[in-house]
């Protein structure tokens, strides 16, 4: 027995939208946040695709990501559906935007790359995909504020100022020395060794707490 509403129409009485995903993976290059991105006839995209039948948003989005940039084995998660009703030129199409950040040290030397600039691409990308970028950007920044590089980022072992330096590559601004020291050190443990990295004086090398929480005084710091 079909199922019909009040109006005595059926499910597919409806005209429906296509649904797609999208996944914004963003990686630390050359001192600066990076997004990975793959040419489409629509200009340079996140990888994405649409759903199938059967299939559900999370393995459409690693489908993705393997079929459009070579990409396995990544840990993502959903960031919000984008559903303008114009935002695609082809019909009315959903996008469920996922996110997700790796060390560039898990990518291929063939993956492409759009450099992030004040939180945004610094060039255009395809559909409403620059703004996907943006509240992935937004919502790593949180996620770095609440806990020691949540994304692994850098090294199991590392510095204070190699861990500052990439905080201040997440946010996107200079963090004074003996304040973010302040904040992360609960968070860490001494190694008990030392790195002379770059040729200066040795420096300890801490690692991550098996859950580096960082303090609420910290986002306030990290955020404000």
């Amino acid at each position: 027995m079909t199922w019909r509403d009040r109006d005595g129409k059926a499910l597919t009485d409806y005209p429906r939208p296509s649904v797609a995903v999208d996944v914004a993976v963003l990686t630390v290059r050359e001192r600066r946040l990076h997004v990975v991105v793959v040419p489409t006839e629509r200009g340079r995209a996140l990888p994405g695709t649409f759903l199938r039948p059967e299939e559900n948003l999370a393995g459409a989005a690693d489908r993705a990501l393997q079929t459009k940039a070579g990409i396995v084995d990544l840990t993502f998660h959903q960031l919000r559906m984008f559903d303008a009703p114009h935002r695609d030129d082809r019909g009315w199409v959903l996008s469920m935007a996922h996110s997700a950040a790796v060390s560039t040290r898990s990518l291929s030397v063939t993956n492409e790359f759009v450099l992030i600039d004040n939180g945004r691409p610094a060039s255009p990308l395809a559909f409403d995909h620059g703004e996907m970028v943006a509240e992935a950007v937004l919502e790593l920044r949180e996620r770095y504020a609440r806990e020691v590089d949540p994304a692994l980022l850098i090294d199991e072992e590392f510095t204070l100022l190699e861990l500052r330096e990439l905080y201040e590559i997440v946010f996107d601004r200079p963090l004074p020395k003996d304040t973010f020291r302040r904040h992360v050190l609960g968070s860490l443990e001494g190694t008990g060794l030392t790195s002379a990295a770059g040729g200066g004086r040795p420096a300890e090398l801490y690692r991550r707490l098996p859950r580096p929480t960082l303090p609420p005084s910290a986002g306030a710091f990290l955020l404000d």
